[in-house]
């Protein structure tokens, strides 16, 4: 058996993790010599489907930023009802900080699916925010579409018919984390009815009977935690029309 040297599997090392976040929006217009500086501050860690990652309230000690699976960002209420916030898939950063460490998480962060992210202490990650031009640039960026987001959400909610808020979370959602099934034109979210209902402000009643509607019309399939879209243009199109 061929030994490889420290040194060596240090550099594959920080390689595979280089290329885990080239296309990551937290990396656009960083060098590539920039690039493997920063991922080289950071560690790997696993996340097991359900596991929190952090609490609201929590002191902000780390930035993570998933390579695979999928988090979800939330708020409880005071009886403990979830209101979605937002969805992070590979490539995002699962709350965007970088501020100092007596700050504290706003939200709460589970795993939807079994994950893999890379991980940097925050005073670390402020620091290289500081360091590098591109980055702080792109933490702003990153921020700016996220509020952006939300702000259309609430005007989605402020606004039109449940349909259309339905369809436009799902499109949203198939943009951002969807996979094809076997290379057809199928649409794959692993995504409960529950989840959806509290990422769009309505019950798990309408939007089952939404779903089933849209079944019966041959646009998608539901299960129990994934939905499946066999017609991304008729369900724009229906839903517009509501």
């Amino acid at each position: 058996m061929t030994l490889i040297p420290a040194a060596s599997a240090r550099e594959c090392n920080t390689l595979r993790k280089v290329t885990s976040v080239q296309h990551s929006p937290l990396f656009a217009n960083v060098s590539p010599a920039d690039c493997r500086e920063i991922v080289s501050a950071a560690r790997e860690s696993e996340f097991p489907r359900r596991d929190t990652i952090f609490l609201e309230g929590d002191p902000i000690r780390q930035v993570v930023l998933l390579t695979s699976g999928s988090v979800k960002v939330m708020l409880l209420g005071q009886k403990g009802a979830e209101v979605i916030l937002r969805l992070a898939g590979p490539g995002d950063v699962v709350e965007i900080t970088g501020l100092p460490a007596q700050c504290r998480h706003c939200s709460t962060a589970q795993a939807l699916s079994a994950s893999t992210a890379l991980i940097w202490e925050s005073s670390a990650f402020h620091a290289l925010a500081e360091r590098f031009p591109a980055l702080q640039s792109n933490i702003i960026k990153v921020a700016a579409q996220r509020l952006e987001e939300l702000e259309e959400r609430y005007r989605e909610i402020s606004t039109e018919k449940v349909a259309t808020r339905l369809s436009h979370q799902l499109l949203r959602l198939f943009n951002q984390l969807g996979r094809r099934v076997n290379g057809s034109g199928t649409l794959e979210i692993n995504l409960s009815r529950e989840e959806l209902a509290q990422m769009t402000g309505t019950t798990l009643f309408t939007v089952s009977r939404l779903l089933s509607g849209w079944k019966e019309r041959g646009v998608l399939t539901a299960r129990r935690e994934c939905v499946y879209v066999h017609n991304i243009q008729a369900l724009r199109e229906f839903a517009d029309n509501e």
